[in-house]
């Protein structure tokens, strides 16, 4: 039985990914909606459901689908043309609530690609509901020049809350609690800082180090 699953699609940063699993062999195929899809002409047009279609297109002819072999398709809209590409094809399958094993190998693939933009692994590991829209606007934010270019910025959610007025100051941090959401790391107390101030749906206040520390790779 083939499992199809996607991850990321409620995430404010990165792209979308689309997966498909054979569940008796582990076989399996995964691919990203860019984020050029996500842009504001791009999104109106939903033009990413038709970009999942491909990715499953391309899939079911990697791992050679078999002629009776069941579909199991998640229920959600991202699915909406690739269902009707199945029924085109007469694919049998069924729209349900996708779970084991495709569901935890989808996401933590989507979580891999999130952290290679950028996104700070001990974010995902300790931020409560970390792909929240507002949990990530803070991280874009921090370093908003860089990282807008990572948003699904034709989101309505991004025209409301992506260009707001934003204060910006030097302070000292007395809390030893913080990291930096900027490079990720942690600032120690009393360390001087810059402060990031604006209000989307609250007040939020991000600290960043004054100069982010280098960090060093390992040869």
């Amino acid at each position: 039985m083939i499992q199809i699953d996607d991850a990321g699609s409620g995430s404010l940063v990165g792209g979308t990914y689309i997966g498909l699993l054979r569940i008796e062999t582990g076989e399996h195929y995964f691919g990203i909606i860019p984020l050029k899809f996500y842009n504001e002409c791009n999104f109106k047009k939903k033009l990413y459901l038709q970009y999942a279609c491909k990715i499953i297109d391309d899939g079911i002819k990697k791992i050679k689908l078999g002629d009776r072999e069941k579909v199991q398709i998640c229920q959600g809209y991202m699915f909406d043309e690739v269902r009707k590409y199945l029924s085109i094809n007469n694919i049998d399958f069924d729209s349900v609530k996708i779970g084991e094993p495709l569901q935890t190998i989808i996401e933590k693939a989507f979580e891999n690609y999130t952290i290679s933009l950028g996104l700070p692994d001990n974010f995902i590991k300790y931020t409560k509901y970390p792909f929240h829209f507002h949990r990530l606007l803070r991280w874009v934010y921090a370093d908003y020049y860089n990282r807008k270019k990572l948003c699904k910025t034709g989101w309505k959610s991004w025209q409301k809350y992506g260009h707001l007025n934003v204060e910006k100051y030097s302070d000292i941090l007395y809390n030893k609690n913080y990291y930096c959401l900027k490079c990720g790391r942690k600032i120690l107390q009393a360390s001087p800082v810059n402060v990031i101030k604006y209000f989307s749906n609250m007040p939020n206040t991000i600290y960043i180090h004054k100069r982010c520390p280098q960090v060093f790779l390992n040869p």
